[in-house]
């Protein structure tokens, strides 16, 4: 599995999805990421916020080379923690907060895909993130960009 690093120094056309609820806390950590992503001609970003599978024709219409979705995601560790992970890898489980689950994704894309998930402290009712995905928002956001 790549890291995030060597993903971005070979990419030629990668599309970066935001994905989550702004108003369940840390499960908007997907939507906070991709509004702050630096387009450039190898990088895009869209947001989708909870509705992912409404735009499964727009991102395949896009010609990416490879996709990165970004989302909260339980991986068992400390809150803020993040992986990235082939979406192959995802287990097939819905998201309380998502309409179709990410593992069911991988038969709608034409393009190899990833999911940046990271670690959620709280996905309860509320607007902001909490300090530790607040934290490696800001760290996601500074190598994404740089």
């Amino acid at each position: 599995m790549p890291e995030l690093k060597d993903l971005l120094e070979r990419a030629s056309r990668l599309l970066f999805i935001g994905v989550g609820n702004v108003l369940k806390r840390d499960d908007g950590v997907g939507v906070v990421i991709s509004k702050q992503i630096i387009e450039r001609p190898a990088i895009k970003s869209l947001t989708v916020e909870v509705s992912i599978e409404n735009y499964i024709g727009k991102i395949n219409s896009l010609e990416p080379h490879e996709i990165v979705i970004v989302d909260c995601m339980e991986l068992g560790r400390s809150p803020g923690t993040y992986r990235l992970v082939a979406l192959d890898d995802v287990e097939d489980i819905t998201f309380n907060t998502h309409n179709i689950s990410l593992g069911r994704l991988v038969d709608f894309f034409l393009y190899p895909t990833y999911v940046l998930g990271i670690q959620p402290e709280s996905v309860e009712f509320g607007e902001y993130l909490s300090h530790p995905v607040q934290d490696a928002t800001r760290r996601i956001v500074q190598v994404i960009n740089q």
